[in-house]
Parts: C-alpha cells; sequence; structure tokens
C-alpha cells in the first residue's frame, strides 16, 4: 500500500476540492488558510467537510495579518469586489500579493513537520494573466525553493497548471463530484451573485464541461 506522502491546500472551491478526491490516495492532510477575504467564512466549511468526508485530517491557520497589512478589494467587503470577466482590467484589483507564495511557504513548513514531502496546489492555467503566483515559472520555483529548503526535499506538486478550469471541470464530472458542493463567488453573500469574475469562470468551466450547473446565482 501506498504511503500517504502530501498536504494539499484546500479551499473550498472547485479546483482544490476537485484535486482533493483526485489524489485522495496521497493525501495525508488538508490544509486551509483564513486570511479574512470574503468568501472565506463560505469556502472553509466546504474544505472541512469534502476532507472529513474522505477522512483527510484538516487544519485551518490564521493569516489575519493579511487582511490588515495587504491591499486587495477581496479583502475589503463584497461591494468593493468588481463584476466582469477575469480577462477586465478591474479584476487586478482581487489580487492578494503573493498570497500563494505564503500559504505555501507555510505549508511546505507543516510537510516537513510531519514528514510528507509534497505539497499539492490546484492553480490551473486560467489564472496565469492575471495572478502572478500562478505561472508556471512560479511554479518551477517555488518548488526549487521547497526542495533546496527542506530537510525532506519537498516538492510543490500544482498537477493543474497547463489545463483551463474546464478540464478541472472535466475530472470532477468523471469523480462524479457534485460542485453545489462548492464555493466560488468572491462577494461571499448568501449565494454566488452570478457577476463577479470567478462567478462567470465557473458558470463558463460547468457550461464546457458538459455538467448541469447545480449553483444558486442571485443573478
Amino acid at each position: 500500500m501506498t504511503k500517504k506522502n502530501s498536504v494539499i491546500i484546500v479551499s473550498g472551491g472547485m479546483d482544490s476540492i476537485t484535486l482533493l478526491y483526485d489524489r485522495q490516495d496521497d493525501i495525508a492532510l488538508g490544509i486551509s488558510f483564513d486570511y479574512g477575504s470574503n468568501h472565506n467564512a463560505r469556502e472553509i466549511p466546504l474544505a472541512a467537510m469534502h476532507c472529513k468526508r474522505l477522512g483527510i485530517p484538516h487544519i485551518v491557520i490564521n493569516l489575519d495579518f493579511m487582511q490588515r497589512h495587504f491591499e486587495s478589494s477581496l479583502l475589503q467587503g463584497a461591494d468593493a469586489i468588481p463584476e466582469g470577466h477575469y480577462a477586465a482590467d478591474n479584476m487586478q484589483s482581487t489580487v492578494v500579493p503573493f498570497r500563494n507564495g505564503i500559504m505555501l511557504a507555510i505549508a511546505i513548513g507543516v510537510a516537513e513537520s510531519h514528514g510528507l514531502t509534497q505539497v499539492f496546489i490546484a492553480n490551473h492555467g486560467g489564472d496565469h494573466t492575471l495572478y502572478p503566483d500562478c505561472t508556471p515559472q512560479f511554479i518551477r520555483a517555488i518548488d526549487a525553493a521547497a526542495t533546496a529548503g527542506t530537510y525532506v526535499k519537498a516538492h510543490v506538486v500544482a498537477p493543474y497548471t497547463n489545463i483551463s478550469k474546464a478540464d478541472i471541470a472535466r475530472i470532477g464530472k468523471r469523480l462524479g463530484l457534485n460542485y453545489a458542493e462548492t464555493w466560488s463567488c468572491y462577494k461571499g453573500g448568501a449565494h454566488h451573485c452570478g457577476k463577479c469574475g470567478t462567478c462567470i469562470e465557473r458558470k463558463e468551466a460547468l457550461q464546457a464541461a458538459g455538467i448541469d450547473d447545480p449553483t444558486l446565482y442571485d443573478a
């Protein structure tokens, strides 16, 4: 039997939940980060639920300093979130500077503390133009840093880096996932708003994957 040797950064969104199920046989620990975003309170309980369902221990690490010291509309309340497609210039305001770098650095430390050698992250090809810390170049660099900076020679594993969100949805469809049990909306309201970049991206990915969208949208 293969020993579980990995941790996963699991937000509760479509991508990380798909990766959680996709690589569940490798994952010893799920980590969620509460950094004060509008939608953390909607996502993290879903991450915990899925980890519990799979029998994978789950922890939440508080990064509240990011809300106090970082500039991002994602940290400023629902009204600050721009509406429109990810391709629009105004979506850059949702970037939380070096968020993935910070989370991965902590997850790498947690992995080494548990004698684990891999850290999974579910960035994908659609993130590249907007988020610098989702690009293939960044993943290669942080992977090299993880290996050089740990005794266990840890690796960052990002299997979805060069595929689209629609491709991820197709993987979820094959796995039989119910995407109603995931959260995407940056506004973090009672329902998905249907208008922000993540909602539009979610709609397009599910449609492209041939999945009937189970999401309840305000609009």
